[in-house]
């Protein structure tokens, strides 16, 4: 059986959604997945690569190569969660609604962990 494209419900082989609603959303998705994924991709690359650079400066300097990996470790989970984009191959498996919650629960993950980074870090300058 053919399944929609956004919730994933079986539906015949003439139609792409099983409803009017489910295609709304779809447009909505790819509209803001097109608008955005070029601000993503750049926050996503300067996080992923300041976080080896943060490693490389904490050998050097513990305070300052902490503090770059918890900010670019929240803020990165930030990104995630408020731009939920999940990857085509992800989206034609699990189908949209399901990859954005997939992936919001890892941009939610991503970002406790920031914000435990950044609390660790408060407390290790403290002390």
């Amino acid at each position: 059986m053919k399944r929609c494209d956004y919730c994933g419900k079986e539906i015949s082989y003439n139609d792409m959604y099983c409803c009017q609603d489910c295609q709304i959303n779809t447009v909505k998705f790819y509209s803001i997945k097109e608008k955005f994924s070029i601000v993503f991709s750049v926050i996503n690359c300067v996080c992923l690569f300041a976080v080896p650079l943060g490693l490389i400066i904490f050998s050097i300097m513990d305070y300052l190569g902490f503090s770059i990996i918890a900010i670019s470790t929240a803020i990165l989970g930030f990104t995630v969660l408020l731009l939920p984009l999940p990857t085509d191959g992800m989206i034609s498996k699990l189908k949209v609604k399901k990859a954005v919650k997939i992936t919001r629960i890892i941009g939610l993950a991503i970002l406790i962990l920031g914000i435990a980074l950044v609390i660790a870090d408060i407390i290790i300058y403290l002390i």
